[in-house]
C-alpha cells in the first residue's frame, strides 16, 4: 500500500518567490499536484549524476548543496528551489543536496513542472 498523497498547500507555495508571478489558479492547481514530504536530518534529496524526474520547493529547513569536483556550494533554506537544471537542460542532476536540518519538501513530477513551471525559467533572462 503505497502512502497518501499529501498535497502542498497554496499559502505554503504562495511563500515562494519563484512563484510570484503564477496566477492564482495556476498555484491552486500546482499545489494540488506537489507532493508535501518531511525529510529527515541527514537524508540525500538528489544526487550528483543520477537522472533527474523531480523539481522541489524547501518549504522549511535547511540543505546544503554540493558537487563532487567542488565540495560544498551552498546552503538553501525556506523558500528556495533545487531540481530544474535536470529538467529544464534534459542532464543528469549537477549537485547533491542533502537536509542538514529537518526540512519539508514539495515536489513535482516532470509532467507537472514542464506543464506549470519550465514557462519560468525560459523567461528567466
Amino acid at each position: 500500500m503505497s502512502p497518501r498523497h499529501v498535497p502542498a498547500s497554496v499559502t505554503e507555495l504562495a511563500r515562494v518567490g519563484l512563484f510570484a508571478t503564477l496566477s492564482g489558479q495556476t498555484l491552486a492547481r500546482l499545489a494540488d499536484r506537489m507532493q508535501r514530504d518531511e525529510i529527515p536530518a541527514g537524508t540525500v534529496l538528489i544526487r550528483e549524476g543520477e537522472p533527474g524526474d523531480r523539481f522541489f520547493v524547501l518549504l522549511s529547513g535547511v540543505a546544503a548543496v554540493s558537487q563532487s569536483s567542488l565540495g560544498e556550494r551552498r546552503v538553501l533554506r525556506a523558500g528556495e528551489y533545487f531540481g530544474e537544471v535536470a529538467l529544464t537542460m534534459g542532464v543528469p542532476r549537477t549537485a547533491t543536496v542533502t537536509a542538514l536540518t529537518p526540512c519539508i519538501v514539495a515536489s513535482c513530477d516532470r509532467e507537472t513542472f514542464d506543464e506549470l513551471l519550465r514557462p519560468l525559467f525560459v523567461d528567466d533572462g
